[in-house]
């Protein structure tokens, strides 16, 4: 029996949008803090707001976006995203200012956050539902790629070539994303049914009730993932591996690459509790391993760990999210998903650096190793221990509508 196809052009297309977008994303997480330092002599709570309003105005987004998923279709929302976030990235060539630079940060966390929301949704329906754990899988694969590959172009742009021409990058990576983005051409089928939604407040108009419970374990997880965001480059250099320090998330990647064909894969054919208790336990090891690493092996076996385990999680909670939505419900879902676990990464940063504070970065690994653990619970009440036919069911139902 021959299997849909994955890659088709628009599958493509849609991933090559979300990789630059993610990669605009993260040449500036690491960038603009440096930045505001630099130039404008910024204590370093003023260098961090550059990174906290962009996320607060992308979190805010996101479930207006689902709504607007809704109501206008997947299509216009995503290039109208990507309009406004190709013109935000062209004014940060101009602003004399911190304050100024945080209003443009605000309207380019409102980009993104509808922009990743809609691409989300699009890809959702591009993926044949066979090989849904499959796609996604694939489709998360492109902002992994980015997070290796932006602070590596930002900081390498802004200490040899200077800010400006750093911004210019982000401006070329950011139209990117637009041209790539115009090229995804949706089936009439493939567009939501346009719904009317009341005007007035309505908690189901803003939010998915089916995606909070796995966005509630994506979002618990995604603390200790802030914590490597974070720190993991400084715990290199308290270990002395500053050299190696880089390769820490290009091996995440690798293994990340290597293991996508087989985890998606599995996925789709034995269900998602079979993908998750295994990944938590290997994305435990890793923290593991990263709290009692002395030398460059353990530090970079940790990685590949990390990676094989969060790497594979992510994808299978953000599809578990969307198999959960009806169909039309699928933006709102991927919204829904994708807020609360951004959540958990500001929170995450905010609390893990007051911890940090307080003791050793392997101390703060150490401990993590153990509340990854926690997680498996987490998980059992809140998903897995629901049986794998009630999901099967429910999914068969809704390739039903879909045909």
């Amino acid at each position: 029996m021959n299997k849909p196809k994955l890659w088709t052009k628009d599958f493509i297309s849609i991933s090559l949008s979300n990789f630059f977008l993610f990669l605009t994303f993260y040449i500036l997480l690491v960038t603009l803090p440096i930045f505001s330092l630099q130039e404008f002599n910024s204590s370093a709570s003023q260098a961090g707001l550059m990174t906290t309003v962009f996320l607060l105005s992308a979190i805010i987004s996101r479930p207006l976006a689902g709504v607007w998923l809704e109501r206008a279709g997947n299509r216009k929302v995503l290039l109208t995203a990507l309009i406004i976030f190709a013109a935000a990235s062209l004014l940060y060539l101009f602003p004399k200012t911190v304050p100024g630079y945080l209003v443009i940060r605000l309207l380019h966390g409102i980009g993104f956050g509808m922009a990743t929301t809609a691409a989300g949704a699009i890809v959702a329906d591009l993926i044949p539902a066979s090989r849904r754990g499959e796609g996604m899988g694939y489709f998360v694969m492109s902002s992994n790629m980015a997070m290796v590959l932006g602070p590596f172009v930002g900081l390498t742009a802004i200490q040899q070539l200077g800010a400006t021409t750093m911004f210019i990058i982000t401006i070329v990576v950011a139209f990117g994303a637009l041209i790539t983005g115009l090229t995804v051409k949706l089936k009439k089928s493939m567009e939501p049914e346009k719904v009317m939604i009341q005007s007035s407040f309505s908690f189901k108009n803003f939010v998915e009730p089916s995606s909070v419970p796995i966005a509630l374990v994506g979002s618990f997880l995604a603390i200790v993932y802030s914590a490597l965001l974070s720190f993991v480059s400084v715990y290199a250099t308290e270990l002395h591996l500053e050299g190696v320090s880089s390769l820490f998330f290009v091996v995440y990647a690798i293994v990340l690459l290597m293991s996508r064909p087989f985890t998606g894969k599995w996925y789709d054919q034995y269900g998602a509790n079979v993908i998750v208790y295994p990944s938590i336990i290997l994305f435990a090891i890793g923290m593991f391993s990263l709290s009692q690493s002395t030398g460059v092996v353990t530090f970079l076996v940790s990685a590949g760990l990390i990676g094989l385990g969060w790497g594979t999680l992510f994808p299978t909670f953000q599809t578990i999210a969307i198999q959960k939505a009806a169909p039309r419900k699928r933006g709102l879902a991927t919204a829904t998903f994708l807020s609360i676990y951004d959540m958990g990464i500001a929170l995450g940063s905010f609390f893990v650096g007051l911890i940090a504070a307080n003791m050793s970065y392997s101390s703060l690994y150490f401990l993590f190793s153990f509340y990854v653990l926690v997680g498996i619970v987490l998980y059992y009440f809140l998903h897995g221990r629901k049986k794998a036919s009630q999901d099967v069911k429910t999914q068969q139902s809704f390739n039903n509508i879909e045909v």
